[in-house]
This record gives structure tokens, C-alpha cells and sequence, in this order.
């Protein structure tokens, strides 16, 4: 892929545990040597189960914490390396939507401030234009300017989401980190909040990063999917051929064992095998195969690397003759 808005080399991230008594700090190695880019206007979904490291990954790769190693790369500059003042003029241009729309709101003020308080941050119009602009906003996001006025508290959790997503559009992102967006919705809401965010997209022109442990939603907005389990890369491709031809076991586990309306388009054949391993002690070699029903001894020895498969499509598996 050429003319990559981010650029992701290598990034790990490691946190340590808590000592106990006079043993070694422990540590997770939540993201471990993950690579990928995302074009100009490309929406590419983060998909795996709880602790594989997904919304770890959002917050690295918008410098909200920092990396053990890697680098990031926004617009071909390396934002890893940059000061906290170097920073802050890019961020207007990486914005995040957080899981919990309440968490992220302010629940003291009302939504029309938190909106303004964003623009006033980074100097955008006057107060006149700031308050006109919020209610724009919200209109856009398919409330009424007349809620400015109202707490977060006033709102359902689907509206709390659309007032988050405002808020992050406010000023004028090329690039957005979607982290869990609907999992806290319920399902009646949920298709209404993923609709608005494809149309923004679309619109807008933005690249995302969407993250979801939900197959069916990241079906609906990915235009790639990379697939995560213990903070390494199984594997990635376009949407369409990983969610009807996976070439990893583990996506195809995932997969089988994604509620679907008509049980005739599960893919069979793979079953995932026990639990996610503690990410403090992980499986030597590939992390995947204490749980895969392919596993080799040589499994335990090396760390397959990612490798490709079809066109814009690779795995990380040292099976070739495994058929899915």
C-alpha cells in the first residue's frame, strides 16, 4: 500500500506487574511487534477477543500511552519521537471515540460546553462561532441544536455516543480511532450509532481505526480486517476474504463461533480449544497454538511470521497444508 496516512512499524507495548514479595517484576506483553498501515479514507477493523491488545493499540498509535518499541508514523512523520508541544498541533488531526460515551463526558457540564471546550483548546473561531458550530455538530450527528443546553445525564447511551462522536469531529480529524464504539449500546441502538459513523466516514473522507470484538459489526465497517490474539497479528486482509475465506485457524475459529441469522453461513470445521492463555505467560512460539487444532511440535519453537497469502492478504502460521 503507497501514500499511507499511518504507519505502524513493530509496535510493542509492555506493562509491569505488581511485585510480589522479593520475586521479579513480571511483565504483559500486550502488543508484541505489530505492524500495519491504514490508507487516506480506509476503515480498518481491529478484531480478537478480550486482552489480545486491541484498544491498547488505539491508544498507542495515538500516542495516548507511550510504546515500549515501534514507531507510528502520521502523514510520514514520526510522531513516537515528538515532544508533548510538537505533538499537540497534530492532534486535531487523530481523534478517539471511547467505549463508555458517559466516562467520556463530563457529567457537570452540558454537552454544548464540552463540545466548545474542544474547539476552544485548539483555537478554533470565537465564542460566538464556537457555540453556532456545536449545534451544528449536533445536528449533524442527528440531534437538535436546542441540546446544547442539556447534561450528559439527559441522554440515552446511544445519543451519549453520538455526542462523543461530535465532539471528536469538532476539529476537523483526518484520521479516527473508533475503540468499541456500540459494545455498550444495546442492540436496538447500536446499527443507528454505526450507520451515522459509516456516513461521517464516507462524507468526510476519514480513515478509522475500528475496534470491536463483535465480527458482524466490524463486517459492516471495515474495508480490511487485521485479526489480533495476545498482541500479535494472526492475520489480515480485505474484509470480504477473511470473513469467507480465513487463512489462519484462529480467524476461523472466531468465525464458527460467531452468532450468525442462518447457521448455513458459520464456517465449519475449526473449534477454538480451552481459554486465552494469561497474556503475563505466554505460549512459546506461536501464542495461538496451545489452543489450535493444528498444532506441531514446531509451533512451540518459532514465531511464525506474516506472511502473504493472496493479494493484500497474510497470516502469521507456519501450517501450509491446513485447509480452512
Amino acid at each position: 500500500m503507497t501514500g499511507a496516512l499511518v504507519e505502524v512499524e513493530g509496535l510493542a507495548k509492555r506493562f509491569s506487574l505488581p511485585r510480589r514479595g522479593f520475586a521479579p517484576r513480571g511483565q504483559i506483553r500486550a502488543v508484541d511487534d505489530v505492524s500495519f498501515r491504514i490508507a487516506p479514507g480506509e476503515v480498518l477493523g481491529l478484531v480478537g477477543e478480550s486482552g489480545s491488545g486491541k484498544s491498547t493499540i488505539g491508544r498507542l498509535v495515538l500516542r495516548l500511552i507511550e510504546p515500549s518499541a515501534g514507531r507510528v508514523r502520521f502523514e510520514g512523520r514520526d510522531i513516537t519521537s515528538l515532544s508533548a508541544t510538537s505533538l499537540r498541533p497534530l492532534r486535531r488531526a487523530m481523534q478517539m471515540v471511547f467505549q463508555d460515551p458517559y466516562a467520556s463526558l463530563n457529567p457537570r457540564r452540558a454537552v454544548g460546553d464540552a463540545i466548545q471546550e474542544v474547539l476552544d483548546l485548539h483555537g478554533i473561531g470565537d465564542r460566538a462561532a464556537r457555540g453556532a458550530q456545536a449545534g451544528e455538530l449536533l445536528r449533524r450527528v442527528g440531534l437538535s441544536p436546542a441540546d446544547a443546553v442539556r447534561r450528559p445525564r439527559e441522554f440515552s447511551g446511544g445519543q451519549r455516543q453520538r455526542i462523543a462522536i461530535a465532539r471528536a469531529l469538532a476539529v476537523g480529524p483526518r484520521f479516527l480511532v473508533a475503540d468499541e464504539p456500540v459494545s455498550a449500546l444495546d442492540v436496538s441502538v447500536q446499527a443507528g450509532v454505526l450507520k451515522l459513523l459509516r456516513d461521517l466516514q464516507g462524507e468526510l473522507g476519514l480513515a478509522m481505526l475500528f475496534i470491536s470484538h463483535d465480527l458482524s459489526v466490524v463486517e459492516v465497517m471495515a474495508d480490511r480486517v487485521m485479526v489480533l490474539y495476545l498482541g500479535r497479528v494472526m492475520e489480515v486482509g480485505p474484509t470480504r476474504t477473511i470473513y469467507t475465506r480465513p487463512r489462519h485457524p484462529y480467524t476461523a475459529g472466531l468465525l464458527a463461533a460467531a452468532p450468525r441469522l442462518d447457521p448455513r453461513e458459520r464456517p465449519v470445521g475449526v473449534q477454538l480449544r480451552d481459554e486465552i492463555p494469561n497474556p503475563s505467560d505466554p505460549p512459546s512460539g506461536c501464542v495461538f497454538r496451545t489452543r489450535c487444532p493444528f498444532s506441531q511440535p514446531a509451533c512451540a519453537e518459532t514465531v511464525p511470521p506474516l506472511e502473504p497469502v493472496g493479494p493484500a492478504h497474510a497470516r502469521a502460521c507456519l501450517r501450509n497444508d491446513i485447509v480452512l
